[in-house]
């Protein structure tokens, strides 16, 4: 019963730049343990994988979580900007009559709907 699993690891490195590998890993491997299997710390040695965050499917997870066949093991970066703030900055440069809901208005409707 203790058949080994599959899973896959994904990590965006850098931006644009994704690592992805398939492993094979013993029935009762921890999120740490398929890092640690993996080839990113080889790949990638100024990265600190320890620093991410964790996760399986997009959940965060801690890092003695039990993995299953077939999960998805993603270690994610911390956000350089807050993405509301973000949204807020394009719809300032592109004007408020030019973007989204206020592009096309009805003939004698109200401004934004």
């Amino acid at each position: 019963m203790n058949a080994p699993i599959t899973v896959v690891l994904c990590c965006a490195v850098s931006a644009q730049r994704v690592y992805e590998e398939a492993l094979q890993l013993p029935a009762q491997a921890t999120l740490r343990d398929a890092v640690q299997a993996s080839g990113l710390a080889a790949a990638h040695p100024d990265l600190d994988w320890q620093a991410l965050t964790p996760g399986v499917w997009g959940r965060v997870r801690p890092w003695s979580h039990p993995l299953a066949a077939g999960d998805r093991v993603e270690l994610c970066r911390p956000l350089l900007v807050d993405p509301k703030a973000a949204r807020r900055e394009r719809f300032q440069q592109q004007g408020s009559r030019r973007a989204g809901l206020f592009a096309r208005r009805r003939p004698g409707g109200k401004a934004g709907y």
